[in-house]
Formats: structure tokens, sequence, C-alpha cells
């Protein structure tokens, strides 16, 4: 592994943390590197607050009293492109720029319209050196959700079930019984938070009465429901109706205006 795949591993991780937090932005880590040290690193936290570079560049201000200095001889990795326009934050492409940072080295490309190769041309018009797509299928793995929305116009889907070894889905009688362990339950719940709705049909939601939110983690951000109920036949005793989250009910009834 070479510097540049070190230090964009490093952007990855930092990345991840804004998993479930982000949506619809995409995940973004930033670390600025001086003579082969770490002097600042940050990621996007929160939809709506500073981008990764913004909370990398604050870092080595806070951390170091030459950061002018420092930054005017820092090289920047960032997972992917900065962005070159004003939206709730101003472009990031224009934070380099003010700071003099000589060289940005970049995970992946940004496709969303308003970038898409925009923040790196802006970059090298003020003689900024950009080395582009390193680790770049891991920085494309990363956000598939926010490149498939993009790139594809429709939201991406991850089918979840639960099985036993022999490949059943529930005993034959039809009684009801856990097959997932605490491990499992767990490792779903943190799923859930990390997509922006989890969808079921009617029958399982007649069936199972899930909640379909996050009980395991304090503070947890949790998905909106989808059900699927064509008739509207659903029960409003049922969990999905405790209007403790924002609720969506697909159907074909006709009901006058």
């Amino acid at each position: 592994m070479n510097d540049h795949e070190k230090y964009m591993r490093r952007c990855l991780e930092l990345a991840a943390l804004g998993a479930g937090f982000v949506s619809p932005n995409p995940m973004v880590g930033a670390v600025i590197v001086h003579q082969h040290q770490i002097i600042g690193e940050g990621y996007h936290q929160q939809y709506g607050q500073p981008h990764a570079e913004v909370n990398a560049v604050k870092a080595v201000f806070d951390q170091h009293p030459n950061a002018a200095e420092l930054l005017r001889k820092a090289t920047i990795y960032v997972s992917l492109e900065p962005c070159a326009h004003f939206g709730k934050t101003p472009p990031c492409a224009d934070l380099i720029i003010k700071h003099q940072i000589s060289k940005v080295i970049v995970g992946c490309r940004d496709p969303f319209v308003q970038v898409d190769g925009k923040g790196i041309e802006k970059l090298q018009q003020a003689g900024i050196e950009v080395i582009l797509n390193v680790l770049e299928d891991e920085c494309l793995e990363l956000n598939k959700r926010f490149f498939t929305r993009i790139q594809k116009q429709r939201p991406y889907v991850i089918l979840k079930w639960a099985q036993t070894q022999d490949q059943f889905f529930a005993p034959a009688d039809g009684t009801k019984q856990w097959i997932s362990d605490e491990i499992s339950k767990k490792l779903v719940h943190q799923w859930r938070s990390e997509e922006d709705a989890v969808l079921v049909g009617k029958n399982t939601a007649a069936a199972d009465n899930p909640q379909l939110n996050n009980r395991y983690q304090t503070n947890a951000k949790q998905p909106k429901r989808i059900v699927l109920d064509r008739r509207l036949e659903l029960n409003h005793d049922l969990h999905l109706f405790d209007q403790s989250v924002e609720t969506f009910v697909f159907n074909e009834v006709k009901t006058a205006l």
C-alpha cells in the first residue's frame, strides 16, 4: 500500500462515520497531510452541516498555531470530488483554493450534475495539482446508494430476510419463533438507521406487527416506514400506525377529493 492509498483509506474510515446521518448527501472523509504527518481530518457528519473538507481545515486551525503556513505546503485527501457549487454550504473547492493547499488527492468523481468534474476543473485552473481515482472502487462502493440515485434515478434497494440453516423462513405448522440471534437483531437495527426507509408488504405487517425502527441504539436515526396495502385492510392498531415514525401506505383505493 502506497502513501496515497494509506491516507485515502483513512478518508474512507472517517466517511463511514456519517452513515445514516448525511443522506441524501454522500458520505465523505478528508485528511490533510504535511510532511507525511496527518495534521487535520474530518468528515461530513450531518446533512446540512459542514462538509468533510471544512471540518478537516478547521481541525488544522484548532490544533496548529501556524495553520495557514502548514496548509500552503500540505496535501488534502478527499474520498469524493470537492463540490463546486453553493448549496446548503459554500463550495469546498473554493475553500481549498482560499487556503492555497498545494495538492488534492481525490478518491472518485462526484456525478452530481452541479459538480461532475467542475470541482476538479476549478482546482486545476487555480494551479492546484489534482490526482484522481485513488482507491476508486472502494470510494464508489461506500456511496453506492448515492451513486445509484444520481446515475440511475432510482433508490438503492436491499432485500433482507432471515432463514434457518436448512433454508426455511418459518416452521411448517405456522407457529411463530425467532430464528435470528441477538447479534443478527442488533445488526438489522443498525442497518435500519443507515437507510432512508424500510418497506414491507401487507401480509408481513399483519403477521409480524413489526415496528421497523432501531431500538438498540440511543438517539438513532429512524427510517421512514412504507407498507404496501392495496385495499387498506390493515388494522390501525398495528405498530406501523403508532405515529412514532412517518409511515407511508401505498394503496389502490380511490377516495373522493
